[in-house]
């Protein structure tokens, strides 16, 4: 079959260890591996690594797009030039399957933020899911609730088919109270955000409840290119896939995912799947703790220190720290909010910024210049790029650097350092053994990570 990746997500509710532009699904939260490479490796079960695109913002695009190729060189991944939710970019991305496929697969649609690690279980309910996705029926995949979540939209369903249910409705993410009511009632599911259906049959929902999206995914043009236009993709309207196509067609069956899952929505979530120590704590880092109870608490640097407290989540990341009580980690995300409305950096990017060739270090910002130290891993190299509206300077601290200005080649030794001018064309590289590091001083009217411009890259972000 088909597979879709959804990989635009924030994880604002994650904050502080998950940014807007480095979220949750590009962590490494349980394994070596991200989300996002568990996740298409998952998939690597049932569909071919041809058959699998990863679709995202344009804003992650270049991280995604790295991560996939450690696992597949030759990955397909789409960039949405505006978030739209999720309802868009699954139009655009089985509108890629129907411009390139000569047959109607099945098609599966699936976040990249999910913890499964049963993949032989969830493997297997969605090959029961295939059949009814065959039949002509859209089909979502429930979890049966162990207790009333209010983190979750739910799905109630009524009449029993072969493998799975009829659908009567999709709700909101309820209040306690109702959360209950959900649980005690026994045909409610929650929503996993997991989505299946013949190409054909997406299609002909999209045409039918929202022409808009359908007319506008028309235009693509897939044979020629991978990219999304822009001009064409504004028009679209923002809405997610539940209101636009689940909530009102006829076609919805449920198939009960059998398999261990959690989305990792928050940090009592992720709480909830770490192991604990006697005292029932999840302690991740440098943490010490004195009568402390039911709590995760998480250093990535500093020490942290904490007694007599219980049912906490204390997160510590090298530029912030957030506390809340454990039973309401939903509410991050209104601290999110409220950085966003201050225009605080936080939101966006960590102190750390890791990339393919190795890591910078953002050390100090002010009006019109930046300092970071920037570490390339040895025989990895930087793209050949130039800046329209900044200067560098670069002193190396380790290493060797073999630094290329405007086509000429400079080598660098410890202690040494040059100038790249503004508009300059220029690369930092580590063609030896050990690793580069410098000391980069940015100087100039704009500094942003989006004043770049790139004329060749080895990890293909041109």
């Amino acid at each position: 079959m088909k597979a879709i990746i959804l990989a635009g997500g924030s994880g604002s509710r994650l904050w502080p260890l998950s940014r807007e532009l480095y979220p949750k699904q590009l962590l490494k939260i349980e394994e070596d591996e991200s989300l996002l490479q568990s996740t298409y490796e998952r998939l690597l079960n049932f569909a071919n690594p041809q058959d699998i695109i990863a679709i995202t913002n344009i804003k992650h695009h270049s991280d995604v797009k790295t991560q996939l190729q450690k696992i597949c060189a030759g990955n397909i991944n789409l960039a949405e030039p505006a978030a739209k939710n999720t309802a868009p970019a699954i139009a655009s991305a089985i509108e890629y399957f129907k411009q390139t496929s000569e047959t109607d697969d099945i098609v599966i649609i699936v976040p990249s933020d999910h913890l499964i690690k049963n993949t032989k279980l969830f493997t297997d309910t969605v090959k029961e899911g295939k059949e009814l996705a065959e039949k002509g029926y859209l089909v979502t995949f429930g979890i049966k609730p162990t207790y009333p979540e209010t983190g979750y939209g739910y799905v109630k369903t009524n009449e029993t088919l072969c493998k799975g249910y009829k659908v009567e409705k999709f709700v909101e993410k309820p209040d306690k109270e109702t959360a209950e009511k959900y649980l005690k009632d026994g045909n409610y599911y929650w929503n996993s955000g997991i989505f299946m259906g013949k190409i054909s049959v997406f299609l002909e929902e999209f045409e039918k409840y929202e022409p808009v999206i359908f007319n506008n995914i028309k235009q693509l043009n897939y044979k020629t290119s991978t990219n999304i236009d822009f001009s064409i993709y504004k028009n679209m309207p923002s809405i997610s896939i539940d209101y636009a196509i689940m909530e009102k067609s006829s076609k919805i069956a449920l198939v009960s995912l059998k398999s261990d899952w959690n989305d990792l929505g928050s940090w009592q979530s992720l709480y909830d799947v770490k192991p604990k120590d006697e005292n029932g704590n999840v302690l991740q880092g440098n943490v010490i703790t004195d009568n402390v109870k039911n709590s995760f608490i998480y250093s990535q640097k500093e020490l942290v220190a904490v007694s007599g407290l219980e049912d906490i989540i204390l997160v510590e990341t090298e530029d912030a720290i957030m506390a809340c009580n454990r039973h309401n980690s939903q509410d991050v995300k209104i601290l999110v909010e409220k950085l966003k409305a201050k225009s605080s950096e936080t939101v966006q990017l960590h102190k750390t910024v890791f990339r393919p060739w190795g890591y910078y270090t953002c050390l100090n910002r002010g009006e019109g210049y930046l300092t970071k130290t920037i570490c390339v891993m040895p025989k990895q190299k930087l793209s050949i790029q130039s800046h329209n509206h900044r200067s560098e300077h670069w002193v190396v601290l380790e290493g060797k650097a073999l630094v290329v200005l405007n086509d000429k080649e400079y080598i660098i030794e410890a202690g040494g350092s040059i100038d790249i001018p503004l508009k300059a064309k220029h690369s930092l590289q580590n063609p030896y053994n050990d690793e580069l590091k410098i000391v980069e001083v940015q100087k100039g009217d704009y500094i942003s990570e989006d004043d770049i411009i790139r004329y060749n890259d080895i990890y293909g972000r041109v």
